[in-house]
């Protein structure tokens, strides 16, 4: 019996070719660039760009449908996105409308207000409420409330549901809201007035149509013949960039130096040190090894460990295995089918050769060749059954009676 390796079709098939892996890697290193473009894309975005009440965008967060409304009512629109286009098209008859303008310094910001007469902010964060003195946040229910102000414009503005709530400061008027806490405020400033409102809902594509958000923004925006309309963006900023200080500014002149002699230390030992693999040995393949040199090898390390129970587990798996065969049982039947066929084919009773197939393992090597002798003398008594009557040698075969007693009594 031989037992015989498999090898690989061919030497190239084994080994992977250089040109694939190459590809592989180019491959990686595009996506990987790919995901770093977008996630600094995505990083350096700022609200602007994704026009949120914007007066040209027609998506839901866009303002375009009050621009039309506007538009409809006589007032001209005039949408600039620079600060200094902004500037040169105010005049007496114009509203400065926009959003907070979060890419202004607060000098840029004063400078861009300060020629407008009147001034309408879509949203404020609480620093520029607080640098125009308008007033803070506050906390309150943002239920349906009427204007509860002596403000004109809003007599007919009917009721309204704010997202936000502001408290307003000394000498500001607070509108629609009620306990120190309005949705509108107005700073008459004499040549310029100011007004703040949350619209970043209220006067959207989406929820313009509900309860009085038309209203409110045509008492807001028009009031004079024309609005400038002023979207704040990154690229119309003069927030000076600074260059932040760097690991290699915060730590001592020495460590630069220290580091690199390191990583040069560290190299050389790994060429100096490092194992160095000779050319790859091609070894002919199939590789053919006799069953006998593996039986005698593993025999030789069990009897070299005098492991007699791990020796008896492989002398019962080969009688039962050939037992198995002779008797038709197939190469899954267990021990107890085994022990049972092989019993009715001697004629003993059943459960008389459990023991003997699957019984404690011997402790000895004095009890392993007792177990290996009687597990030779079954076979032998099962194949002698297996037998035509009188086919050994021309010797009249054994009563099967005396056969099958004297194989019991030997087995007890």
């Amino acid at each position: 019996m031989t037992v015989v390796g498999e090898a690989p079709a061919s030497t190239a098939e084994a080994r992977r070719s250089p040109v694939r892996a190459i590809v592989g890697w180019v491959v990686v290193g595009i996506l990987v660039v790919v995901v770093a473009w977008v996630g600094l894309q995505v990083a350096a975005s700022a609200p602007g760009s994704y026009r949120s009440l914007d007066p040209e965008s027609a998506r839901g967060t866009g303002t375009l449908a009050l621009a039309e409304t506007l538009r409809d009512r006589g007032v001209e629109v005039e949408v600039v996105r620079s600060r200094i286009d902004a500037a040169a098209a105010l005049d007496d008859d114009a509203t400065l409308v926009l959003a907070n303008p979060y890419t202004l310094t607060d000098e840029g910001v004063a400078d861009l207000l300060d020629p407008a007469s009147r001034v309408v902010l879509l949203s404020v964060g609480a620093h520029l409420l607080d640098e125009l003195d308008l007033g803070s946040y506050a906390p309150g229910v943002t239920a349906s409330v009427e204007a509860n102000c002596d403000v004109p414009e809003f007599a007919r503005v009917g009721t309204i549901r704010p997202d936000q709530l502001l408290r307003p400061s000394d000498g500001v008027t607070g509108c629609f809201g009620e306990d120190g806490a309005y949705a509108v405020l107005i700073a008459d400033r004499g040549d310029t007035v100011i007004s703040a409102v949350d619209g970043s809902r209220l006067f959207t594509n989406e929820a313009l149509a509900d309860d009085g958000n038309a209203a409110l923004a045509l008492a807001l925006l028009g009031q004079e013949e024309r609005v400038v309309w002023y979207v704040p963006s990154l690229e119309d900023s003069d927030i000076e960039a600074q260059t932040p200080d760097t690991l290699g500014d915060l730590t001592p002149d020495w460590v630069t130096p220290a580091i690199l002699l390191l990583l040069l230390a560290g190299a050389a030992a790994a060429l100096w040190r490092g194992r160095r693999f000779g050319p790859l040995v091609a070894e002919t393949l199939p590789v053919t090894v006799r069953a006998s040199e593996t039986m005698q090898g593993r025999a030789r390390l069990t009897a070299r460990a005098g492991d007699a129970a791990h020796a008896s587990v492989a002398v019962r798996d080969g009688t039962r295995l050939r037992l198995a065969r002779r008797l038709s049982l197939g190469d899954r039947a267990n021990v107890d089918e085994i022990a049972d066929a092989a019993a009715d084919r001697l004629r003993i009773p059943r459960g008389t050769l459990q023991a003997l197939l699957g019984g404690p393992a011997p402790t000895d090597d004095a009890a392993l060749i007792e177990l290996a002798r009687r597990l030779a003398d079954l076979e032998a008594a099962v194949d002698e059954t297996l037998r035509p009557r009188g086919a050994a040698s021309g010797t009249p075969t054994p009563d099967p009676s005396t056969t099958t007693e004297d194989e019991a009594s030997r087995d007890r």
